[in-house]
């Protein structure tokens, strides 16, 4: 385990980490920062406890907003997908029709070449 030491309003945190993440985990806590220092500003000092809440379900919030447009691509994407299926099965049995078709009237062609000699 890595430790890493991350500054949030002002105040120093310890922190355990896998190895390689240490960056990762600074840039998280230098972003829950700002949201942190922005509520600050907005409100004033009106507890340390009571801002890391709000900086807290403000994250989140943001969170499930973005969940939910990840969740509104996939389903676009599965829907993309499936019209993709349906077009590409609708020009399989296109072509099998026109083979069949050009089959016939080669059929026709050498019929009429055969009885023309």
């Amino acid at each position: 385990m890595s430790q890493v030491t991350v500054t949030i309003d002002g105040k120093s945190y310890r922190m355990a980490c896998d190895p390689g993440q240490e960056d990762h985990l600074k840039d998280l806590a230098d972003r829950f920062d700002q949201y942190v220092g922005h509520l600050k500003q907005s409100f004033g000092e009106i507890g340390d406890l009571r801002i890391t809440v709000m900086a807290g379900i403000m994250v989140m919030d943001e969170l499930s907003e973005l969940q939910k447009r990840v969740s509104g691509l996939e389903s676009e994407m599965e829907s993309l997908r499936r019209t993709r299926d349906e077009a590409l099965h609708r020009a399989d049995t296109v072509d099998d029709m026109l083979k069949e078709r050009l089959s016939s009237v080669a059929g026709k062609i050498e019929q009429v070449a055969t009885k023309m000699s």
